[in-house]
C-alpha cells in the first residue's frame, strides 16, 4: 500500500500529543499496516461518518488506534492513542 492521503488540524494534533503521547503524523502509519482493521465508530457518528483504524505503529512495536472521517476524499485524522480496546480488537481479528 502506498502513503495513505491524510490531513489533520495542527491545534487537534498538538492537544491530542500533549494528552496521549502520539502525532497525527506518527498516527498515519497504522493506515500503512496491511494487517489493519477499520471499523465504524457508532458512538461519535452524528453529523459525518467516522472510523477506526487499528494498525502498527511505524516500528512494529505497538498499535494504535486511531479515530478519523473521510472529508473531499481524504483521510482527516481526528484523535490517536494507544489503547488496550484498540489493541485487543486488532489481536483478535489477526488472530494474534
Amino acid at each position: 500500500m502506498s502513503k495513505p492521503d491524510v490531513e489533520w488540524d495542527e491545534s487537534k494534533n498538538l492537544d491530542n500529543q500533549k494528552k496521549y503521547g502520539v502525532t497525527f503524523y506518527e498516527a498515519q502509519y497504522a493506515f500503512l499496516d496491511e494487517s489493519r482493521v477499520i471499523a465504524e465508530d457508532l458512538t461519535h457518528s452524528q453529523a459525518e461518518e467516522r472510523f477506526y483504524c487499528f494498525g502498527q505503529n511505524k516500528e512494529g512495536t505497538g498499535i494504535l488506534t486511531v479515530r478519523f472521517t473521510y472529508r473531499s476524499g481524504r483521510i482527516r485524522i481526528i484523535g490517536a492513542g494507544y489503547w488496550r480496546k484498540g489493541k485487543k480488537i486488532y489481536e483478535q481479528t489477526n488472530s494474534i
